[in-house]
């Protein structure tokens, strides 16, 4: 599971700081985090309105998104429960 992967790999960078890690500065530096999820959403935004690489723009957000929620202590297991708790 990619997403799976990516969950884990935040959390292990997180325990296991790794020398000149892009994914660690994101997890160390919570207002570079912060900037570049709503760096990523704008740049998405813009390519769904222009038509033009989409898949890569969505998979920025998911990974900055990602980083950003482990940097902050948010547990992706909880959104999940969240979201179960929602279903009608």
């Amino acid at each position: 599971n990619t997403l799976e992967n990516l969950f884990n790999l935040a959390r292990e960078r997180k325990k296991k700081p790794k020398e000149g890690s892009y994914s660690n500065r994101l997890l160390s530096d919570k207002l570079l985090s912060k900037e570049k999820v709503l760096e990523e959403i704008n740049e998405l935004m813009e390519a769904v309105d222009e038509d033009t690489n989409k898949i890569h723009e969505a998979a920025d957000v998911f990974y900055h998104l990602t980083m950003y929620l482990e940097a902050n202590n948010i547990r992706v297991e909880d959104i999940m429960s969240e979201l179960d708790k929602r279903k009608k």
